[in-house]
């Protein structure tokens, strides 16, 4: 099933989120929830995380994260306790930067924030996979640019426009439906040619549709500079290939290491955002100093 949405420059998916209050010295931590697996990164440390997003309440094993949604907070927020808990400074309430797919808006937003509560953050802030990836990139925000995410369990097709989101599709197929697929979002094994088909139809399907109901050329000049590949779709060259031909694009942009791409995003919006000139000054009062 594919999903569309358009958004306009009022709706809450085009706002820039307020400044947060913070300084140089709080701890940072981005964060980047897929349904197959959950990176960090700790600002000052790097990556530190690149593991399955599972969780053991009882003697079986639980994914609370399924086709890029939360569908266990509880299962979620105890897997990040156990994750993440002590790998970070101690005495300090990280700011926290999440991904999060375009379409599931608010009720991603809101079970994200719940889940990260039992890390104590002092704010947590979240940014759309495809903006992180646009940033992990270095792409040029001022121009508009069409940025096609293939999950493990979901892929999205998200126009930014200056940044924002202007219109998305989504459809609820990843690396994991294709045959061959071993439950990883970045495994390389060849699919069955008919998997692979179904996953590249969907996009071209996706991108048709926009291009269809734009009444501007905004989606036509971001295909005609190519779109930008990330995921572990990305990896597979029998897919990208396809893409190519469905489209009728110029060669696809992948994003080095594609499959990390959102997390090295999120990180460096962190990290602009304690380079901020709001970010000067002491800390507000917490408990003791807090350490990058």
């Amino acid at each position: 099933m594919t999903v569309r949405r358009r958004f306009r420059p009022g709706s809450p998916a085009g706002h820039r989120h307020r400044p947060w209050p913070l300084c140089r010295h709080c701890c940072g931590l981005a964060l980047d929830l897929g349904s197959a697996r959950t990176r960090a990164w700790i600002a000052g440390r790097g990556m530190v995380l690149d593991v399955p997003t599972i969780t053991f309440p009882g003697a079986g094993a639980v994914y609370p994260v399924q086709r890029g949604a939360i569908v266990d907070v509880p299962g979620t927020a105890r897997m990040l306790d156990r994750l993440l808990s002590h790998r970070l400074p101690r005495l300090t309430r990280p700011l926290v930067v999440v991904t999060a797919p375009v379409l599931d808006g608010p009720a991603y937003r809101e079970r994200a924030r719940a889940a990260v509560e039992v890390l104590r953050p002092r704010a947590v802030l979240t940014v759309p996979t495809a903006r992180a990836i646009a940033l992990a990139a270095g792409a040029d925000l001022s121009l508009p640019l069409l940025v096609v995410d293939i999950g493990a369990h979901l892929t999205e097709v998200v126009l930014l426009v200056d940044g924002l989101v202007h219109d998305a599709r989504r459809t609820a197929l990843g690396t994991t439906d294709l045959a061959g697929a071993t439950g990883l979002a970045d495994v390389t094994d060849l699919a069955d040619a008919d998997a692979t088909a179904e996953i590249s139809e969907a996009i071209s399907t996706m991108i048709s549709s926009m291009l269809r109901q734009d009444r501007t050329s905004l989606t036509a000049e971001a295909l005609s500079r190519g779109a930008l590949l990330a995921g572990g779709g990305a990896l597979r060259p029998d897919l990208t290939h396809r893409l190519v031909g469905g489209t009728h694009a110029p060669p696809l942009r992948a994003v080095p290491t594609p499959h990390t791409a959102a997390i090295r995003g999120a990180a460096k919006m962190l990290r602009a955002v304690h380079a901020h000139p709001s970010a000067r000054g002491t800390c507000p009062p917490g408990p003791g100093p807090l350490s990058r």
